[in-house]
């Protein structure tokens, strides 16, 4: 029990102009460099994303979780920050976008919880007007500029004018232009585990990260107040799922999932166990439910069409009346045909009645909310694919925070289908309700 209403912890989040600057890479080295130090690293992302918290929680060696004002909540994420200040030396939390894109924006959380602002830069074609750059950032908002990251630094002498430029602000770091970037497909970064010799890359930035070791020990702790929100959590003893198995689909094909999620249906009651698709595995025995995450089942269909004992035992499952509920790439690997980028068309389970094509501009992004008996269940979406399909949406979500329709929510028995992809915690009754069989 915490009986103190705040915590002092030195966290800062790292933010930069746009997309494209660096900010995962900074944010990788940085926690490298730190946990390297002994320091003990916490690191959050900003925003709802699957891929760089898992290269962060590489980079970090903990687990990495979401913070949004809006799809987290205000005090959850204020509980997840107070309890890693109670276990870590250092909280990093990684933005999203650029520092004021979006609503809610990176600039907004800080902002929320007085969390200083460390700008990351690609110096890379710039030197003194990186100043101007940075004191707009700061300014704009405004928001507690704590100093810069800049990245792709050329020399010692590029890095002492990109210094003289900031003026009041000072430069914590610098890293040179890398020489092995972080690869990247088209939702985003390649998975860390996917990555030969990713260590060895993570290792290479932090030794390669130019680090103000007496600025950051003067960095100010900031004063998180906690109020009653560690005292709040956890207070919800009903398990509507007790006794229920939930079988989570889990491997490299289906891999985009909420930690948080697995902690919310363990919470219920369920008890969660993980299968392969991709290794052909069917839906375990006793299973009570299905979950499909999303992930990259175009990257591995040819494999997929291959797995009978998998389409097998999920097309069993949804004939059984057993509760399945599949976003993005769950939903792709359940329709009747899944065409790659190169245009080949593979046949999938046949659950959903549809096609799935890939294409090369982006179908659908941004948070979003999906209407159910029991309150909005909040969440994101983000693809590169369409389906094409005769049924008609259920219910369609409502995009944040312009109001509008957002993705299509199939229903087909006991099959919940969409792109959308719901982050469990905002509304638990509701993904109760969604895995329990007698669920209309």
């Amino acid at each position: 029990m915490v009986t103190s209403s705040h915590i002092n912890a030195p966290v800062v989040l790292v933010a930069a102009v746009a997309s494209g600057q660096g900010k995962t890479t900074a944010t990788a080295a940085l926690a490298r460099k730190l946990a390297g130090m002994g320091r003990k690293v916490r690191v959050f992302k900003c925003g709802p994303d699957f891929i760089d918290p898992m290269l962060l929680e590489r980079a970090s060696g903990a687990p990495v979780k979401s913070l949004d004002l809006w799809i987290v909540g205000r005090e959850a994420c204020r509980a997840q920050l107070a309890q890693a200040a109670l276990e870590a030396d250092v909280i990093l939390i990684e933005g999203v976008m650029g520092l004021y894109d979006g609503s809610p924006s990176s600039a907004d959380l800080a902002r929320e919880f007085g969390v200083p602002v460390m700008a990351v830069i690609d110096a890379g074609a710039m030197a003194q007007t990186a100043g101007a750059l940075v004191h707009g950032l700061r300014d704009y908002g405004p928001v507690d500029m704590a100093g810069v990251i800049a990245n792709r630094v050329a020399s010692p002498g590029h890095a002492a004018m990109v210094a003289a430029s900031l003026r009041d602000i000072p430069l914590f770091a610098t890293l040179p232009k890398q020489a092995r970037s972080l690869p990247e497909r088209h939702l985003g970064l390649v998975l860390p585990s996917e990555v030969d010799g990713i260590d060895d890359i993570l290792d290479q930035l932090a030794d390669q990260l130019n680090f103000d070791e007496a600025a950051w020990s003067n960095l100010r702790s900031t004063r998180l107040e906690l109020g009653d929100a560690l005292a709040a959590t956890g207070t919800d003893t009903e398990q509507p799922l007790a006794g229920r198995k939930v079988a989570v689909a889990r491997d490299a094909a289906f891999m985009f999932l909420y930690p948080a999620n697995l902690e919310t249906l363990a919470g219920l009651g369920a008890t969660v166990e993980f299968f392969s698709p991709l290794a052909d595995q069917p839906v375990p025995a006793g299973a009570d439910a299905v979950y499909l995450p999303g992930g990259y089942p175009e990257l591995h269909a040819e494999k997929l069409a291959r797995a009978q004992h998998w389409q097998e035992s999920i097309r069993a499952a949804h004939r059984d009346g057993m509760p399945i509920v599949a976003e993005c790439g769950g939903m792709m690997a359940l329709a009747d045909t899944l065409a790659d980028r190169a245009g080949t068309a593979w046949d999938m389970a046949a659950v959903l009645p549809g096609r799935v094509a890939m294409q090369a501009r982006l179908a659908g992004l941004g948070s979003q909310g999906m209407p159910t008996p029991h309150g909005v269940l909040r969440g994101h979406t983000f693809h590169y694919s369409t389906l094409e399909t005769p049924l008609e949406p259920a219910v369609r979500t409502v995009k944040h925070p312009s109001g509008a329709d957002g993705e299509a929510v199939y229903r087909l028995g006991s099959l919940t289908a969409s792109y959308f992809h719901a982050y469990f915690p905002s509304n638990p009754a509701a993904v109760a309700a969604m895995f329990t069989r007698s669920a209309g």
